[in-house]
């Protein structure tokens, strides 16, 4: 692990997200999990990478290691929360322009931020994103409004039902039955108070307005079937946002960097044009 002066705010940032820093590379490459996952999901990413670049890894808050204590509603009640602490992780650090990969919610989390401050980004990933997860009018995000609004309920009122139940269809590939183990494992290990709030900001945001003012460059990946993020999803974030890349993988599933973690590193080594 790469070892720096901690001033009190470092301190602060870097435990309440349990900040990690690895690798051998120059350029520095940001690890951001999505919704019920932590750090630990990119082990496959990590290891192609971690001598071609920085790693910076950590756990949003609620997640994995994350300090609990630090959660705050109202902080935490939009992405921009998250997008702040992540201004703040790459602040503590003195890092700027960074490679940032996003799985899911996190796609969006970093658009926040790359809006807010665009000098700490130099390119965006984005593996499964969704601006939207709700169907409407001639948009299709995925899901219905009612059938969000029963799966937000389940999740209320039987947070491990919801997560036995959701995870072998988020995750998809039935032939791993290890991996939606392991996703329903990473659901149960977040806090559930957190997580279902974390839950109801991720899939009521409307970030579709956002993708017009993005000014770093970025890349989809979007897998060929996936019922959180369908490719027509991927084919709306080409449209309308400027310097976007769309690749649609032959991966199945929402987590790609899991169940296909081959194609993923290629296609993102492929767009930074790194061999």
């Amino acid at each position: 692990m790469i070892q720096f002066e901690l001033t009190g705010f470092m301190v602060d940032v870097i435990k309440r997200n349990n900040v990690r820093v690895i690798g051998e590379g120059t350029r520095t490459m940001v690890l951001a999990h999505g919704f019920g996952c932590d750090q630990n999901v990119w082990r496959y990413l990590i290891n192609a990478f971690k001598t071609r670049f920085r790693l910076v890894l950590f756990d949003y808050v609620g997640a994995g290691q994350s300090d609990l204590d630090a959660y705050n509603p109202v902080r935490y009640n939009s992405l921009d929360g998250y997008a702040k602490d992540i201004i703040e992780i790459l602040d503590a650090l003195n890092i700027k322009a960074t490679v940032f990969v996003g799985h899911s919610v996190s796609s969006m989390i970093g658009l926040r931020a790359s809006i807010m401050r665009p000098e700490l980004f130099e390119s965006l990933i984005f593996v499964t994103p969704s601006p939207c997860y709700i169907n409407e009018d001639d948009y299709t995000g995925g899901i219905s409004k009612e059938d969000l609004e029963a799966l937000l309920d389940m999740m209320d009122s039987n947070y491990l039902g919801w997560s036995g139940t959701m995870a072998p269809l988020i995750m998809g590939n039935p032939e791993k039955p290890e991996l939606s183990e392991e996703l329903n494992s990473n659901f149960c290990a977040t806090d559930p108070e957190i997580a279902r709030e974390f839950a109801r900001v991720t899939f009521l945001s409307d970030n579709r307005k956002d993708l017009k003012n993005v000014v770093v460059p970025s890349l989809t990946l979007q897998c060929v079937e996936d019922i959180l993020a369908p490719v027509a999803v991927g084919h709306y974030i080409e449209k309308n946002t400027p310097g976007n890349t769309l690749y649609v993988m032959n991966a199945s599933g929402h987590c790609p960097h899991l169940s296909a973690p081959e194609e993923t590193v290629e296609a993102i080594s492929a767009y930074l044009g790194i061999n």
